[in-house]
C-alpha cells in the first residue's frame, strides 16, 4: 500500500491527475490488504502514512486534493488518523 519515494514517482503522477484516478488506486490497495488479511487497524495507519507522504512531498493536482491537503495540514493528529480512516471507507464502499 505505500507509495516507494523514487520507484513509485511515475505511477503517483498519473494515479494523481484525477480524484477518481486516487479514489480507485487507493480502493485497489485496500482489497489488497484485506486479501493478504490485514486488519483495519493495519490499513487505517498505512492510510495515515500515505497522509504524511502527501502531504509533504506531492502537490495536488485538482480541488479535491488541495481539500484534502488543507484539512491534513490543519488537523490535529487525532483528526488526520480520521481523515485517513474515512478515505478507506470512501473507496472500500
Amino acid at each position: 500500500m505505500f507509495i516507494p519515494a523514487e520507484g513509485g514517482k511515475m505511477i503517483l503522477a498519473t494515479v494523481l491527475e484525477t480524484f477518481e484516478k486516487w479514489k480507485a488506486f487507493l480502493a485497489e490497495r485496500v482489497d489488497q490488504a484485506k486479501a493478504v488479511g490485514m486488519s483495519e487497524e493495519m490499513i487505517a495507519k498505512l492510510a495515515y502514512q500515505i497522509g504524511e507522504f502527501l502531504e509533504e512531498k506531492v502537490d495536488p493536482k485538482n480541488g479535491e486534493e488541495r481539500l484534502l491537503k488543507e484539512l491534513w495540514r490543519v488537523g490535529s493528529d487525532e483528526e488526520k488518523k480520521t481523515l485517513a480512516r474515512l478515505m478507506v471507507k470512501l473507496v472500500d464502499e
